[in-house]
């Protein structure tokens, strides 16, 4: 039997898959906002550097109750930003035995793809993928593999960092968040022509499952009923309403939203609606399956 492990080491969370011969046995999320202040000052701040090893040396202690004999390690968007990204990288090597893997926005994308559309039946194929984080979007185009990739400078994160400085939103930071995502969308629609003939669209990553467990008022989180939940353009819409026209102090009681988050949702909800507008989709199909299912397959 092998057991296997993938860490994602995100802009806005720090996440931990165990896996054991397809058998899920650990899946965790610790939000440690790796990427706070990257996109204004270009560099990791110590105290976000902090969080993450902290949460690294929690998950090499589950790693070693499990006896997890590889793993894969990755950063994404912050460090791909950041100057200094050295400082983390060294003392993370040092904690979890594996240097993090600096993936590009492609191969970022390639491993979400993977991820999200492992178990699906290729018959509902082609896929348009789109992974929310929070300092970059990925959006994939494909079947068995995606035949085009593309990485956005947009995020949960950054967009709340840039645009979203009134409580609640102004009406004007809310648009001019939209329209910088639009744009993105914009660019994937003339590039991609086959973005907007897909037959599903599947939406991963936190901002999108939160989304979905707001919709569906979970107290408590529940990754079976989020996985392979259908997501319309309606719900999306009002959850965004909701959200954006509320106080944080208030924003935070909302069910299914985790109260680390609720800084930044709607900054990522800038993002998703701007996708379902631009592209004229009515309904997403979420996957609990992501980059973590994707960087544990390729240990395989």
């Amino acid at each position: 039997m092998s057991t296997l492990a993938a860490i994602d080491c995100g802009t806005n969370s720090t996440r931990l898959l165990i896996n054991r011969d397809g058998q899920i046995l650990e899946r965790r999320m610790i939000l440690t906002r790796l990427g706070k202040g990257v996109d204004a000052t270009g560099q990791l701040d110590p105290d976000a550097i902090e969080r993450s090893l902290a949460a690294l040396r929690e998950f090499r202690q589950a790693m070693d109750e499990h006896q997890v004999e590889r793993v894969r390690i990755a950063a994404t968007s912050a460090a791909r930003d950041a100057s200094n990204a050295e400082a983390f990288f060294t003392p993370a090597e040092q904690i979890v035995g594996t240097r993090p893997e600096l993936l590009s926005g492609d191969e970022e994308g390639r491993m979400s793809f993977a991820g999200a559309t492992a178990g699906l039946d290729l018959g509902e194929g082609p896929f348009l993928v789109i992974d929310i984080g929070g300092g970059s979007t990925e959006c994939m185009v494909g079947t068995e593999a995606p035949d085009a990739v593309r990485s956005f400078d947009i995020g949960s994160v950054r967009l709340s960092e840039k645009h979203l400085v009134s409580d609640p939103p102004a009406p004007e930071e809310l648009s001019n968040a939209i329209a910088e995502a639009a744009a993105w969308f914009d660019d994937l629609m003339r590039e991609v022509p086959a973005s907007t003939q897909v037959k599903t669209v599947i939406g991963v990553a936190g901002t999108i499952t939160t989304v979905g467990a707001i919709e569906l008022g979970m107290a408590e989180y529940d990754r079976d009923r989020i996985h392979h939940f259908h997501l319309t353009r309606e719900a999306i819409e009002d959850v965004f309403r909701t959200l954006a026209t509320e106080r944080l102090a208030d924003r935070i009681h909302n069910p299914g939203l985790e109260e680390a988050r609720a800084d930044v949702i709607v900054g990522g909800l800038c993002v998703l609606v701007a996708f379902v507008r631009t592209l004229g989709i009515d309904e997403l199909l979420l996957s609990e399956s992501d980059i973590l299912d994707g960087l544990v397959a390729s240990l395989t």
